[in-house]
């Protein structure tokens, strides 16, 4: 029986830098990673994603050495970026923000922005190379060919003028405000004018909820208040729940 082949994620300048016989020198932690978690060794094949939509067929060499089995140029398999790009922009969160982080790319996020709110409390500083060194590891576990980009933590009145977010749905979770559609709802009456092209970007508030300030700013700015169900989330919870809304709703209707 063939092995499975596990993936694991490499930089594509560092692909580029292949030599002319395909041999890829790899970092320590890659072949511990390889040799003692993974238990492969000389001769064992793995796949190779580069996090842009492209994967290779790779074979171990030794503990630090591996040989791409298609020229870099001709992936064994190459795939579009999923559309339309689903945004989350998060609430930091003291204790559970690396959680959200690896369940969001589990869930098919392809940009993920920090938020810094009026109500915002973490425990030390935020760590955004921790939590791309998460993404890319979520990313290699559930088989992502795309790696999502984790933003730098920004305060949410930029976050709310982002440009590249203005032509897509923005949507934002809020609580306690009756008559307020439902997320599934909402995204179920946009199904007919979603052209797979602009972003859905849903936003989600910290420890707290939001300020009066924010969310009449959010408003203001044109965001769609929604609700994610009648009860009240924890910050974390709700920042998953709302994701595997719109996950399953770009499923069903683009089929990635």
């Amino acid at each position: 029986m063939a092995r499975e082949q596990r993936r694991l994620l490499i930089p594509r300048p560092r692909l580029e830098a292949v030599a002319s016989d395909g041999l890829l020198q790899l970092e320590p932690q890659e072949g511990r990673y390889l040799t003692r978690v993974l238990r492969y060794g000389p001769g064992d094949r793995f796949a190779l994603v580069d996090g842009l939509g492209c994967l290779w067929t790779a074979e171990l060499r030794g503990p630090v050495q591996a040989r791409l089995l298609q020229p870099l140029p001709q992936p064994q398999l190459q795939e579009p970026p999923p559309r339309p790009p689903l945004v989350l922009a998060a609430a930091v969160v003291k204790r559970d923000f690396e959680l959200v982080v690896r369940m969001a790319v589990e869930l098919g996020v392809d940009r993920l922005i920090p938020l810094l709110c009026d109500r915002t409390a973490v425990l030390g500083h935020p760590r955004p190379e921790r939590w791309r060194t998460i993404a890319a590891e979520a990313a290699e576990q559930c088989e992502r060919l795309w790696l999502p980009h984790i933003d730098e933590p920004l305060p949410l009145p930029q976050v709310l003028e982002d440009p590249q977010l203005r032509a897509g749905l923005r949507l934002w979770a809020t609580t306690r405000r009756p008559q307020l559609p439902g997320l599934p709802a909402l995204l179920e009456a946009q199904s007919a004018a979603a052209d797979g092209a602009a972003p859905v970007c849903l936003a989600c508030g910290p420890e707290g909820g939001w300020s009066e300030a924010e969310e009449q700013l959010a408003e203001r700015a044109g965001w769609r208040p929604v609700q994610l169900g009648p009860r009240i989330l924890r910050s974390s919870t709700a920042a998953v729940a709302g994701l595997s809304v719109l996950s399953t709703w770009r499923q069903r209707v683009h089929r990635c």
